[in-house]
């Protein structure tokens, strides 16, 4: 496996996510920010934070596939969310679960969450944007 996930001793140890990744390998991919669209481009689950999430972990899986990668090769997810309070937290996790329940995976937490005030389209309340490496 091309990435290895570490809490180091001497960093706070958190659930949801680890503090380093360790990526070897030759190939980098780096995918655009992915939003709540479907293949048609119809914002999927307007006003359902989870159901968002799930659609945009969805499309980073379909970039990854594309790229000849997976989950595994993730070295980095980063989520953007609008108006970000940590009472999002549950729906957020809600939507990641879900989305990797139907790819079969574990779940791959964000490594970094960024509150923002808007995205490109006012329906859209989360964009996740990922950095493989594949070996």
């Amino acid at each position: 496996m091309a990435i290895t996930l570490v809490n180091p001793s001497g960093l706070p140890e958190i659930d949801v996510y680890r503090q380093v990744s360790i990526a070897t390998g030759a190939k980098l991919v780096f995918i655009a920010g992915q939003v709540a669209w479907d293949a048609e481009g119809i914002t999927v689950g307007e006003g359902d934070l989870a159901a968002q999430v799930e659609q945009c972990y969805l499309n980073i899986g379909t970039a990854l596939a594309a790229a000849g990668g997976s989950f595994d090769d993730v070295a980095k997810l980063t989520f953007y969310v609008v108006d970000w309070t940590p009472d999002k937290m549950p729906p957020l996790l809600e939507g990641i679960f879900r989305a990797a329940a139907k790819l079969g995976i574990t779940p791959v937490p964000p490594a970094t969450l960024l509150g923002v005030a808007a995205l490109d389209v006012p329906d859209h309340l989360v964009e996740i944007e990922a950095t493989a490496v594949l070996g």
